[in-house]
């Protein structure tokens, strides 16, 4: 058999593609029932004036369609890869933690910003990872920090103002969203294969995993779900 170098390449090419073949995973989050409605949060005078717009607990961020926001949906079995793209920052501002739900992978650095001339201290309570709990007095002070083990979801409070919380989804891949204000989320990237997909949504399901499906990856996926309030005992 003679040598055929371009055929030799081609096959690499071809074994390279197959190994490296991912998509997305698109989908939509609907919350099933009425939530109660969300709570007046009085502001101190200092964090008024910084901030004086109305401010309402975030427990059910609801779209006009039913679509539910701030839910972290992430591959429960997905092997271990380094994180993509940017550090994510969780900034305060208006005395108030923006984003309300993020996610990290495992020993990635994220910042945490504050962008009000207010003192906030920052303290997460996980159940797993290392706690941490330190001041950001100055304006536009930027620290940052890492999980090292995966938590969902982990708390991030401020002491000195009582209202203040974020929830961070710690997982060891890159491979998760969180559903904007319409209830919509993609994870990009994802190399072909069966996984199981999980939405978690704070306040409906507490302790529980969360809705988990079955899904199959092959370039594309789509994949919605749907959230019920929990019936009251």
């Amino acid at each position: 058999m003679k040598n055929c170098p371009p055929c030799l390449t081609a096959a690499v090419l071809a074994a390279s593609l197959q190994f490296v073949a991912a998509g997305d995973i698109t989908g939509k989050i609907t919350l099933k029932g009425t939530p109660k409605p969300e709570v007046d949060i009085p502001l101190t005078p200092s964090c008024g004036k910084i901030n004086p717009n109305k401010v309402t607990t975030r427990h059910f961020v609801v779209g006009k369609d039913g679509g539910l926001a701030n839910v972290f949906v992430y591959l429960k079995d997905a092997k271990a890869a380094p994180a993509t793209g940017e550090s994510p920052t969780l900034d305060q501002a208006g005395c108030m933690y923006d984003p309300y739900v993020l996610g990290v992978v495992t020993g990635q650095k994220f910042k945490i910003k504050n962008s009000d001339s207010e003192l906030h201290n920052v303290h997460a309570t996980p159940k797993i990872n290392k706690e941490f709990n330190f001041g950001q007095p100055i304006k536009d002070q930027v620290s940052e920090r890492s999980f090292d083990q995966a938590e969902v979801l982990v708390r991030m409070k401020c002491d000195v103002h009582p209202w203040m919380f974020a929830y961070m989804g710690v997982v060891d891949h890159p491979f998760f969203a969180v559903s904007d204000k319409e209830g919509n989320f993609k994870i990009a990237g994802v190399p072909d294969g069966k996984y199981t997909i999980v939405a978690y949504h704070l306040k409906t399901h507490g302790a529980n995993a969360g809705v988990t499906q079955m899904i199959d990856v092959k370039g594309s996926a789509k994949q919605d779900f749907t959230v019920e309030i929990p019936v009251a005992p």
